[in-house]
């Protein structure tokens, strides 16, 4: 194991702002700034604040992202807050203030049953039904504090425009899915399956449990099998073999630069990205890893096109998590994102061919596909549970 760079060398990127098909896109790749932008914006508030989040934490950050909320419910506008139960470790009394302010609440799965199984890893938060932050990020002080803090390296995305109207659209067939106490797992499902991105230059897409793939699954898929660049940063990177097929083609065709954490909370997602590794570089790609602090993010740029959002590059992400990603089209943002991936490729550690044979003894091989299994057949909390001393 290579000695790990300093957090306190790395410096996230300043925000940057890309106007594209009537819409303007802010990047947030900093976590102070990203804060205090999701702070500024509750206080702004009008008429409505719709949020969802996957993880949302009784900590610092979480209790002033809840104060905030009650501030502005007492001030007449409507917030209405939904949390996934798998991901959120606060109990329902610490949402409590909202609902006696006046808002809703509500918990994404709040008892055992089948639609127990279905994890939730979106993260919306849409203000004035006219302004949308999306990303990867949770509420929760690991993903607000700088690298020096050990922070997670992670985005969040402002955008302004008329997919904000796709983006209310679905929070709300998913808040009323969530407070319908007979609501069916295969009603999800179809919703997930019924979901009509269009065929536009920016499309919201979603994914989730479907029989069939999802539009997030299909978009991304139709994306790789005609590209001859990608550039993707990846806190999770397990995908199924027909994603690993198409890249390693891309890479034979083009170009192709993956960052991979250096350090997670869950090793084991570690070593199921290094399982990977082989076949990628052997077919050319370039693979980095992020030292500074533990990485987050989940960002795809693929020729003239940009993805962001929730989504991990995994087989949970792509077939069976609920999860939301943007797709634009804009040669102008994908060489600023690119820009920016430069940055952290700066301060990432080149996985060549060299280093992975040196890495992989007979043991750590063992460990990366045990790691494979864990992630890719259990679910994350399990993995990380057991971790395979990693």
């Amino acid at each position: 194991m290579e000695p790990e760079s300093e957090a306190s060398k790395h410096e996230y990127p300043a925000p940057f702002q890309v106007e594209a098909h009537d819409h303007i896109f802010e990047f947030l790749p900093d976590g102070v700034h990203r804060y205090d932008a999701l702070l500024a914006m509750i206080d702004r508030a009008e008429s409505s604040i719709d949020m969802f989040y996957y993880m949302f934490q009784d900590d610092s950050a979480g209790q002033i992202v809840r104060d905030k909320l009650v501030a502005a419910q007492k001030r007449g506008v409507h917030v209405h807050l939904v949390v996934d139960r798998f991901g959120t470790d606060a109990k329902e009394n610490f949402f409590q203030p909202i609902v006696d302010a006046g808002g809703e609440f509500a918990i994404f799965n709040p008892r055992w049953s089948v639609r127990y199984l279905i994890r939730n890893h979106q993260k919306i938060t849409v203000i004035d039904k006219k302004t949308a932050v999306l990303g990867g990020f949770n509420i929760s002080d690991h993903y607000f504090k700088p690298p020096e803090d050990n922070g997670w390296a992670d985005l969040g995305v402002l955008v302004h425009g008329p997919v904000v109207k796709d983006v209310c659209k679905w929070f709300g067939e998913l808040s009323s899915w969530t407070e319908n106490p007979k609501a069916q797992y295969r009603a999800i499902r179809t919703m997930v399956r019924d979901w009509d991105p269009g065929e536009g230059p920016v499309r919201f897409l979603v994914g989730g449990p479907t029989r069939i793939p999802s539009n997030w699954n299909k978009n991304v898929k139709q994306d790789f099998a005609k590209a001859s660049r990608l550039d993707l940063v990846m806190a999770y990177f397990s995908p199924p073999r027909s994603f690993r097929r198409l890249i390693r083609k891309i890479a034979k065709r083009g170009d192709v630069r993956l960052i991979m954490a250096g350090k997670s909370d869950n090793g084991a997602t570690i070593g199921a990205a290094r399982a990977t590794y082989g076949a990628l570089l052997r077919a050319g790609a370039k693979v980095y890893e992020f030292e500074p602090c533990k990485l987050h993010m989940k960002l795809i740029v693929v020729d003239d096109l940009v993805y962001f959002g929730s989504a991990n590059f995994d087989h949970r992400s792509i077939r069976v998590n609920m999860e939301l990603m943007v797709r634009i089209e804009s040669p102008e943002m994908a060489e600023k994102v690119r820009a920016m991936i430069d940055t952290m490729q700066a301060d990432s550690t080149e996985v060549t061919r060299e280093l992975h044979r040196k890495r992989g003894s007979l043991f750590s091989r063992f460990q990366w596909y045990l790691s494979w299994f864990l992630v890719s057949t259990l679910d994350y909390t399990v993995s990380r549970r057991l971790n395979a001393g990693l």
